[in-house]
C-alpha cells in the first residue's frame, strides 16, 4: 500500500466527507489515532457510519441516531470488519475526529494527526482482516509523513473517550509492525524512523 502526494491511499474506496479543512500551516503529521465505531452501536456492516461521515444520517432511521443528529464527524479511514479500507479526507487534511485532546503536551491532535476507525466496539475482537489492513496502513503512513507515534483515542483523551477498547491487541499490532521493521527499507526522507505505541500497563495475573 502506498499514500499518494494527494494523500490518498492506494486501493482505498475514496468516499469525500464534507467534514474536514486545512491543517494548520507548517505542522507536520506525526501521529497517528485509532478509533472504535459501529452503527447502530454493536452492529456491524451497514451504511451508517458513511452516512454519519458524508452527514447524510437518518435520525429516523434508528432511536440511536437522533441523539447524534447533526454532529460534524469524521475520519481519514475506516476498516470494515472484512479489511475493507473506506477513505473520507486526504491525509493533507485536517479530518474532525480526536475532539478536545492532548499528545505529549500538545493539545488539538486533529491538526497533527491521521484518524483511523475500526469498526467494532471494543468489547468485540478485531478481525484478522484488520490488524492486517491496519498494520499495512500505519507503514504506508510512516513512509509518507514523519510519524513517531501511534495511539488510541483513550490515549490522547483520556477519561473521556475508550476507544479502541480492550479488545483492541496491542501486542499482536506491535508485532505486525515490527516484522516488516526488521526489513531493510528506507523511510521518510531517507531516514529510518521508529515508531512508538502508547505503553500499557501490566496485566495482573488472576490468583
Amino acid at each position: 500500500m502506498r499514500i499518494g502526494k494527494d494523500g490518498l491511499a492506494e486501493g482505498a474506496r475514496f468516499v469525500p466527507s464534507p467534514n474536514c479543512d486545512e491543517r494548520p500551516a507548517g505542522c507536520a503529521v506525526d501521529l497517528l489515532v485509532i478509533h472504535h465505531i459501529s452503527l447502530p452501536p454493536g452492529e456491524f456492516g451497514g451504511g451508517g457510519i458513511v452516512e454519519l461521515f458524508t452527514n447524510r444520517l437518518d435520525p429516523a432511521a434508528h432511536p440511536y441516531y437522533a441523539t447524534i443528529a447533526g454532529a460534524k464527524v469524521s475520519a481519514h479511514f475506516l476498516i470494515r470488519r472484512d479489511g475493507e479500507l473506506i477513505q473520507f479526507v486526504s491525509c493533507g487534511r485536517r479530518a474532525w475526529h480526536a475532539g478536545e485532546s492532548s499528545w505529549k503536551g500538545r493539545a488539538r491532535c486533529n491538526d497533527f494527526s491521521v484518524g483511523v476507525e475500526l469498526e467494532g466496539t471494543g468489547e468485540v475482537p478485531y478481525t484478522d482482516a484488520q490488524y492486517a489492513r491496519l498494520a499495512a496502513l500505519a507503514r504506508a503512513l510512516a513512509a509518507r509523513y514523519p510519524i513517531t507515534d501511534i495511539a488510541g483515542h483513550s490515549d490522547i483523551a483520556p477519561g473521556r473517550k475508550s476507544d479502541p477498547g480492550a479488545s483492541f491487541d496491542w501486542p499482536r499490532f506491535r508485532s505486525l509492525l515490527d516484522v516488516r521493521r526488521r526489513r531493510p527499507k528506507k523511510n521518510y526522507g531517507g531516514k529510518r524512523r521508529s515508531v512508538k505505541l502508547p505503553r500499557r500497563p501490566a496485566r495482573r495475573q488472576k490468583k
